[in-house]
Parts: structure tokens; sequence; C-alpha cells
């Protein structure tokens, strides 16, 4: 590592979220890290962003903060549009003036799911929510910056902390006998700690240099392999948590469980473009929740 590399800190917004949490122990191999937590830092005040990147003069900054309330931003649209969508484009413009990579993470939901096929990045959005619009907004802002920017979209994130479908339905389950989850939703269930260790990798194909992630800067989809519904994914969940086999996991429709924000009936990545352009491999969903669930406290 350069003398350079190791002067030079990465820094990790939102570093207490599912992502950003994970980014702290898949990166610190590649040097000296910050990571920066939402409540540390107001994404709101584009003063604090400009003060805290200056000072540190980080390497690489991975903006892994984000309004992630989907039902929320309905009713707090103005907020989610601050973080979600102006603050991205802040960040990268400060990135490139310094000469730092840059990785945002957006998702699925900007796209209308109304065709069942696995989308690519050059796919046209239709975000169906307030979130998925200020998540798109972000990303159109990161890049129009002129700068070593990489945008990654993923899918049905879940990990082994915080709060997110797995373990909520490991709570559910040791509290009831009978679980009903949506059927008519069809995603890529995608494990935190596989976009941290992927966003490594990316980072590490470049040489943590920005001139040579300039030359592939953009969109890129990453998720899990194959795809089910939040159903299938609850299902395999109870089927392999301990003691819970019994426990019934009844398919209802999305009429059935009515939310404050529409969701896309079908949200399915196509990641050729990232595995094709830094070497990647994406595995299948339920491998990745095998990884992930033999490390919860109590499986």
């Amino acid at each position: 590592m350069t003398g350079q590399r190791a002067g030079r800190p990465i820094l990790v917004l939102g570093s207490t979220g599912q992502i950003g949490y994970e980014l702290l122990r898949a990166l610190s191999a590649l040097g000296p890290i910050c990571g920066v937590s939402r409540a540390a830092l107001d994404l709101t005040d584009s003063d604090a962003m400009c003060t805290t990147v200056r000072a540190m003069n980080p390497i690489a900054i991975l903006n892994a903060a984000a309004y992630t309330a989907v039902d929320k931003a309905e009713t707090e649209p103005d907020l989610a549009m601050q973080i979600n969508g102006i603050a991205p484009g802040v960040l990268a413009e400060l990135a490139a003036a310094s000469g730092a990579c840059f990785v945002h993470y957006s998702t699925d939901y900007v796209f209308d799911g109304r065709v069942p096929l696995p989308y690519q990045e050059s796919s046209i959005p239709a975000p169906l929510n307030v979130y998925g619009r200020t998540k798109l907004a972000g990303e159109r802002a990161v890049l129009a910056v002129d700068g070593a920017g990489v945008v990654l979209r993923t899918c049905w994130v879940y990990g082994t902390r915080g709060r997110n479908f797995l373990l909520t339905m490991q709570r559910l389950a040791r509290e009831r006998s009978k679980l009903r989850v949506v059927n008519d939703q069809q995603g890529s269930p995608t494990w935190s700690r596989f976009i941290a260790e992927a966003t490594a990798a990316v980072l590490v194909s470049c040489g943590m240099s920005a001139a040579r992630l300039y030359e592939r800067r953009g969109l890129y989809h990453l998720a899990a392999a194959g795809s089910t519904s939040w159903h299938g994914f609850a299902r395999v969940i109870i089927d392999k948590l301990a003691n819970c086999q019994a426990v019934e996991v009844e398919a209802i429709s999305s009429t059935e469980y009515p939310t404050l924000a529409q969701r896309p009936a079908y949200s399915v990545l196509d990641t050729t473009r990232i595995c094709q352009t830094f070497g990647l491999h994406m595995p299948e969903w339920s491998t990745l929740l095998s990884y992930a669930m033999s490390e919860l406290p109590s499986f």
C-alpha cells in the first residue's frame, strides 16, 4: 500500500446501517477507515458535509446513508429528497473536487415492476413511491457529476443486525404459529455483507485510484442471483430456523397487506454489467441467506 493510500482514509457514511456496518469490515484491509453515522453528520446540511470531507481528505467516499423508511417517506417527501436526492450529488461533487473515488447505493424501487423481466441499467425507471423517486434523483445527481462515481443499485437488502426482513421473520417465528406474507412481489434478497464485499472488490480492481475508477464510472446493478417472493423468502428463513419449522407461512396478496407506499410487483435486477466490468460473481440468494443465518446468535 502506498503512502498516499495509508494517509488518506476511506470515508463510510451511514456506518451504523446494514451496508455501512459491513463496509467497515470489508474495507478494513484496504487502509484506514473512518465511519460516520447518520446521527453524526446531517445530510441535509451541505456545509457540514463539505467540512467533513475537506477535513478528512478521503481517498474514497462510500455513501451508505439514506432515508430508508419507505412508507414514512410518503409523509416526509422533502426530508427524503434532501437525504436521498440532493445529498448524494453534493457528496459526489466533493469527491470529484478532492480526487476521491465515490460509491453510492440505490434501489430496485426506482422501477415500477410492470414488466416481469430482469431490469438492466438501461431500463427506463418509473418509481411508484416517494422513496423510489428520491433515490432516482440521487442516482441522477451522482451520475451528472464529472467524477469517479459509481452508483450501485441493490435489491431487498437484509442483514444480521438492525431492522430488516430476516430479523423480523426470526422474531415473529418465535412469537406466532402462523405468519401471513405477501406472495405477489418478486425480487432478489441480497445480504448486506455481500454488497460490502463486492464494493471492496470494485475498489480493489481499480487500485483505489479515482483515475482508474473514472474509466468505469456509471450505474451498475448489484444483487444476488435468482429470485423469489417475500413469501418464498420467509418460507426458507423459517425452514432454516431451529425449532420453528412448524410455523405456518400463509401466502397472501398485496391487497391483503396494504401499505402507504406502493411497491413494485417485480424488481429483479440484471447484474451482467457489473460481473463483466469488475469480474464479479453473483451467488444465489438462498446461498447467501444460508451464510447469513449461520451467524445469527439463536441459529
